[in-house]
């Protein structure tokens, strides 16, 4: 599979959020705390992230002051529902870990047992599950826009691309990383694994706990994330050889049996 990497430049910012650098404060008050020599990098629905005088940060918008909120365009409706939808995802991926045994590295030679899950069978085999995000199973995937690797940049050619959303703060983006490892450690030789974050590069090196074993890198314009419209994370794609999704959703339902079939049933 062939992936576009395209290089950091002059782009557009993505709509809903500020580019980096687009907006200074000399002062911000968040509650007791107040920050100094502000920049805000970006602003979602609900946050904003920033750098100053100590470091990085970010603040909830209903925190803030009302002058603040209307510079921000502060929607507590638009804020609710990102809330609501991003709770309903994590209680998903959150049942499905529970239902499932803990993560564990057998030797190649001995199949690993993987728990049934109740859903009907749908596309491509996988149990069925709703997905957060634009479809674009069994269509060709966006190209991947990388802003920095944090890790020495894969080498993808002839393989499958296991591309996965997640964040530093996602509870259930960090429980999904021990499992991703193991899929890594397991299918080597097939599959290559990319953390895309849109979070700065300090927040996620600082995360040290669970550690990642697969490639990570960062894009702060969240360019492949919206093309592909991600309201909630984890949500990760399974990208076969010649550039086709096999696979898009939570990576709870991507077991290494569900991960085998697909990896036989789409090589090249």
């Amino acid at each position: 599979m062939i992936l576009r990497i395209m290089a950091m430049g002059a782009l557009l910012a993505v709509a809903g959020l500020v580019r980096a650098g687009d907006d200074h404060l000399t002062t911000l008050q968040v509650g007791a705390e107040v920050y100094t020599n502000v920049n805000i990098t970006s602003v979602s629905a609900t946050e904003i992230f920033f750098t100053h005088s100590r470091g990085i940060g970010n603040a909830k918008l209903k925190n803030l002051d009302p002058a603040l909120q209307k510079r921000f365009h502060f929607d507590p409706s638009k804020a609710g529902a990102q809330q609501e939808e991003q709770a309903k995802a994590n209680a998903l991926y959150s049942e499905a870990v529970r239902n499932a045994p803990p993560p564990r590295r057998p030797p190649p030679a001995e199949p690993e047992p993987q728990p049934e899950l109740p859903q009907r069978d749908t596309a491509n085999g996988i149990p069925d599950h709703a997905i957060k995000a634009k479809s674009f199973l069994n269509q060709s995937a966006p190209a991947l826009q990388i802003e920095k690797w944090l890790t020495d940049q894969p080498d993808t050619g002839g393989k499958f691309v296991l591309l996965d959303f997640w964040a530093t703060w996602c509870g259930p983006c960090r429980e999904s990383i021990p499992h991703l490892n193991g899929l890594q450690a397991r299918f080597n030789d097939r599959l290559v694994i990319i953390g895309l974050s849109d979070e700065m590069e300090q927040q996620v090196r600082r995360m040290t706990n669970p550690k990642i074993d697969y490639a990570i890198a960062i894009d702060t314009h969240h360019r492949t994330k919206s093309e592909i419209e991600v309201r909630a994370i984890p949500h990760t794609l399974l990208i076969d050889p010649n550039g086709i999704v096999r696979f898009e959703g939570h990576p709870a339902y991507l077991n290494v049996k569900n991960l085998e079939m697909l990896l036989t049933k789409f090589a090249k």
